[in-house]
């Protein structure tokens, strides 16, 4: 039987030149293989610890909603030095939370990229640092990669997506449709072409003046202002939005609704002009159009695995779009019955430490870990993961 700890020892002493005593020991093969891992990658600084029997110690988020609301966005530079205040005070509540010191903690993993330098930076600085200290191994994950496996966590064994799936991946930074045969191999389907769908959504809820910013985030508050969103046929103050489309069946594109909301507001002479019910509507007629390219995106998605011989049975739907109850409830009613949907808790598809640790649990429990000096990477695509000869070896499909 394989166990985490009969796998870790044996490749992590090739791997880390310091003394045998941080390794577990024998006797430790009764408990949890136990994860500290950060998240900065944006405007959030996470922390969470996590076991490989997928219990969720502790999942603690600081987030920066009041910093960024005068700035009409994410400011890097304000979301570096947030972070560099909040990640001591993350890590320590975590700990808290989990009833644990770090002699409990067997690993410690980051966020390596995608994202913001200085945000990536801070995080994986800090992490490295104190895995370096304590003698801890360290894994730097790929951020998108935790999102299409938050699912494998969250979801009960019966309905738990099993490869190969299909994974929708929608944020501020990116909206991806991407067939997941492994954990670490990934074939982009399709992807945006201009602006992610997320941001989109962040830009127009700045042009329309959402309120909520401060508490729910632009996105969520643009959400909330929707609500209730009228039927399908039904008619608004405000025109129908025309399709967004590209040039190129794999492409995504949300600058044009995004721009159409802005032109209206030009033409009318500004937000000022607008009644609170128009503004309203453009913000529905906005969501309506973004969620059903979505939408005729997976489908689409969906028949190009059919064509190319892949038998999915899940759709994952993750990132921090996941979360927006509209989406959810437009993608159930198009996916064919044969196809079932996995969405992880909407705490879980906003930016969080808990996918990081889990993600970095496929490489930590085959002993496929970091160098103290491997270094962030602010682009990084999906389809330069490759998969570890130890995961190979080791003949697991899932843990």
């Amino acid at each position: 039987m394989i166990t985490p700890f009969s796998l870790c020892p044996r490749i992590l002493r090739s791997r880390v030149h310091i003394s045998r005593g941080y390794l577990p020991s024998p006797a430790a093969s009764a408990r949890s293989f136990t994860v500290l891992a950060v998240e900065s990658s944006a405007d959030d600084t996470a922390a969470a610890i996590v076991t490989h029997e997928r219990q969720i110690l502790a999942n603690v988020v600081i987030k920066q909603n009041q910093i960024h609301e005068q700035y009409g966005g994410i400011y890097p530079l304000a979301a570096a030095r947030a972070h560099q205040q909040n990640l001591p005070i993350a890590v320590q509540r975590a700990l808290a939370e989990a009833k644990l010191d770090m002699s409990s903690i067997d690993g410690v993993a980051f966020t390596r990229g995608p994202g913001m330098p200085g945000g990536l930076t801070v995080g994986s600085a800090g992490a490295r640092t104190l895995a370096a200290a304590l003698f801890k191994p360290t894994v730097g994950v790929h951020h998108m990669q935790a999102h299409a496996l938050t699912a494998l966590l969250t979801e009960p064994p019966a309905t738990r997506p099993a490869f190969p799936f299909l994974t929708l991946l929608v944020s501020g930074g990116h909206t991806l449709l991407v067939l997941a045969t492994s954990p670490f191999c990934f074939k982009i389907l399709a992807s945006t072409r201009d602006e992610a769908v997320g941001n989109a959504y962040d830009k127009v809820a700045r042009a329309l003046g959402v309120p909520g910013w401060a508490t729910l985030g632009p996105g969520a508050a643009l959400e909330a202002f929707c609500e209730p969103m009228p039927a399908e046929k039904e008619e608004t103050s405000v025109p129908r939005f025309k399709l967004g489309m590209t040039r190129h069946a794999d492409g995504l594109s949300f600058t044009g609704p995004h721009t159409q909301v802005d032109r209206i507001i030009s033409r009318a002479g500004g937000i000022e002009a607008l009644n609170e019910e128009t503004r309203r509507d453009l913000a529905r007629e906005f969501q309506r159009e973004a969620v059903g390219q979505l939408v005729r995106k997976t489908r689409w998605a969906l028949g190009q695995c059919q064509e190319q011989g892949h038998v999915v049975r899940h759709v994952v739907v993750s990132g921090g779009v996941a979360s927006n109850q509209y989406l959810r409830a437009r993608l159930r009613d198009a996916v064919g019955e044969d196809v079932a949907l996995a969405f992880p808790p909407p705490a879980l598809c906003t930016d969080n430490a808990v996918m990081i640790a889990w993600a970095s649990m496929y490489r930590f429990l085959v002993g496929d870990i970091d160098g103290y000096d491997v270094a962030i990477r602010k682009d990084w695509s999906l389809e330069e993961l490759a998969e570890p000869k130890a995961w190979a070896e080791s003949k697991l499909t899932d843990i």
